[in-house]
């Protein structure tokens, strides 16, 4: 994505199922789990680079010894930063008491992090400021083992007031709004009750208080707390849990619309956002990777028997599609097919487009994620003209000469490298005065490669607000003197916000809306936008399922490719030379070639939750209202 777009979270949860000791004899350590975590949260670096985290709990640790170990960081690497902290923390122990080396159970009881279960987070925050105290896992302490509470998750939700007034009915005093604080309260206060009925009933059965500890353990009820806790959560998570003496969870939205993915073997139990991390850091193949259900949560009890839960009613099944065209690692097999198809199924319009000039074009992609829909789109441009070339050669057949038989084998689409990131320079950029300048020399061109009179064409992976394109892509392009400028999205026109964890909260931030609006004005139309805000404000107390998204109606006059055309004037300077052409993917052909992943609620407006449809007409009426605030 040429724009630069905050987005989703990642989690990793590791549970070991032997002995540390058992770790210490095949691998050659006992920190196998904290080495496991490191690379499972480095391998979803992509997902998350303004904070990481990590949390671990030593199983049937002794009164007054150490059991939970936590470290977050917002630095600029932040899971290098963490994982040095606990390195240096391990080695210094280690070195003032040699003894450690090569005692496990002195590792266990005296060094810290290093335990059975394991939970981190890598975050792009899109809620809340960037301090270490928003970074994940979150950690709710109590003397009480069994209530002590550790929570990470990917996720946002809509309706954050709700829940926090929900709190303060139930009694609390919640230190701030933020979703996460407000989730791990509403699981907490249901743990801290369900601990409490269990502590009774089993000191009514004869039990003392101490004997009673294991007991809450092993009769806790993970699932029904989520139940009761995730009732009126209303937004897109794959939310982790870790408690006190052991047990953990993970759930996941009743929509699906954030990923999880799991495996258990006879040593461990792993779950995290993507199959293919899962897959390369304990070298199993994707078969073996789960996905799981939505509305169900992995159960893992402290005796290690883990559990799937139907927590919440399933809803259509509406997994992000922005998760395969950009967000996930490419290396899945899955995500990798379905990105070529999503280039191969844009060929038709591009050759439309360029007059079925593939002798004069160029063919080239912009950022380095968008290398898979390219590669799917030269394919397509490959098997086109092996077509053409099978017809001329039958077409000559009786007269066709050596010559003329090399020059039509050796038409090919030409593939070139034409822009290249400086990414020194993009770290040096800030917002000051010489910002615009500056943005324009963010990418370099390589000259020589595209002929005057030429079309160039550039594959995106998607364009949400189309800053980068005008300041520096299309300008940088335009110097290589092509005829013609094609920029293809392997994603439709963004035109709604998300609410579900991607940073697109405000409508004016998006170039698809602004274009909307723009054709309104020149239509003459532009009392829609006024209708809009009035129906948006009489929806204000209505219940979250009566709301209607009355924003799609800013698009209804319009077809897409008079949209596309005044998003490309919108992104053309005036000093551009060639002639500038937007392709966008159809949402037709996004279902196409992800079938499994039909959240499309950006493209379409048609949100997976009720919460959803207030947010936008919230974000519209922010809009119409000037105020530079988000909308959930």
């Amino acid at each position: 994505m040429s724009d630069e777009l905050k987005h989703e979270c990642g989690i990793a949860l590791v549970r070991l199922l032997k002995p540390l000791e058992y770790y210490k004899e095949k691998y050659g350590s006992a920190f196998y789990g904290v080495n496991k975590m490191y690379l499972l949260m480095e391998k979803q670096h992509n997902r998350g680079q303004d904070g990481a985290g990590f949390a671990s709990i030593k199983l049937d640790m002794e009164p007054g010894e150490r059991y939970i170990s936590r470290v977050r960081s917002n630095q600029s690497q932040p899971i290098q930063d963490i994982f040095a902290q606990i390195n240096e923390r391990i080695n210094t122990e280690i070195k003032s008491h040699p003894e450690y080396a090569e005692d496990v159970a002195l590792q266990k009881k005296y060094i810290p992090y290093i335990g059975e279960l394991l939970l981190g987070h890598v975050r792009y925050g899109t809620f809340g400021k960037n301090s270490v105290e928003s970074v994940h896992p979150f950690l709710r302490q109590n003397n009480w083992m069994h209530r002590n509470l550790i929570v990470a998750g990917n996720f946002n939700m809509t309706n954050v007031n709700e829940l926090f007034s929900n709190l303060v009915q139930l009694g609390q005093h919640p230190k701030e709004k933020a979703d996460t604080i407000t989730i791990m309260e509403k699981i907490g206060h249901f743990l801290d009750d369900a601990v409490a009925k269990l502590y009774k009933q089993i000191k009514n059965e004869g039990y003392n208080k101490f004997e009673a500890s294991p007991l809450i353990a092993d009769r806790l009820n993970v699932a029904k707390i989520l139940r009761k806790a995730a009732k009126n959560w209303d937004g897109g998570y794959a939310m982790a849990g870790l408690i006190g003496h052991g047990d953990a969870f993970v759930l996941r939205d009743p929509a699906g619309i954030r990923p999880t993915f799991y495996y258990k073997d006879d040593e461990v139990v792993v779950v995290a956002s993507e199959r293919p991390v899962i897959q390369t850091v304990f070298n199993v193949p994707g078969t073996e990777v789960k996905e799981l259900d939505p509305g169900k949560a992995i159960i893992i009890k402290k005796d290690g028997e883990m559990t799937l839960k139907r927590i919440l009613d399933p809803l259509e099944r509406k997994a992000c599609s922005f998760e395969r065209i950009y967000f996930s690692r490419g290396s899945d097999a899955e995500i990798y097919e379905e990105r070529k198809e999503l280039g191969r199924l844009l060929f038709p319009n591009i050759l439309q487009q360029i007059d079925e000039e593939l002798s004069n074009t160029v063919f080239s992609y912009i950022p380095n994620t968008a290398e898979t829909s390219f590669l799917g789109m030269v394919q397509a441009a490959q098997n086109h003209l092996n077509k053409r070339k099978e017809e001329w050669i039958l077409a000559e057949e009786g007269s066709l000469s050596k010559e003329r038989l090399h020059e039509i084998l050796n038409l090919r689409p030409r593939i070139e490298k034409v822009a290249i990131k400086d990414a020194k320079l993009r770290t040096f950029i800030t917002e000051d005065s010489s910002r615009d300048d500056l943005v324009a020399h963010v990418y370099d061109v390589t000259y020589g490669v595209v002929k005057p009179n030429d079309n160039l064409v550039i594959i995106d992976d998607s364009i949400v607000r189309g800053t980068t394109l005008k300041k520096s892509i299309i300008k940088m392009m335009d110097r290589l003197n092509p005829k013609k400028i094609i920029v293809v999205s392997s994603a439709p026109q963004i035109r709604y916000p998300d609410c579900y964890g991607i940073d697109m909260a405000r409508m004016e931030d998006l170039v698809a809306f602004r274009a909307a609006l723009s054709l309104l004005k020149e239509s003459g139309m532009e009392e829609l936008v006024d209708k809009v805000y009035s129906e948006c404000r009489e929806q204000i107390t209505f219940k979250d399922s009566e709301v209607k998204n009355v924003v799609k109606q800013i698009y209804e006059p319009f077809t897409d490719e008079q949209i596309s055309n005044k998003i490309a004037e919108l992104l053309t300077a005036s000093d551009v030379k060639a002639e500038v052409k937007i392709i966008y993917q159809t949402v037709e052909n996004l279902h196409k070639a992800c079938p499994k992943n039909l959240g499309d609620w950006y493209f379409t407006g048609n949100y997976p939750t009720d919460g959803g449809n207030r947010v936008v007409n919230k974000a519209f009426m922010n809009f119409y209202e000037g105020k530079k605030e988000r909308a959930y």
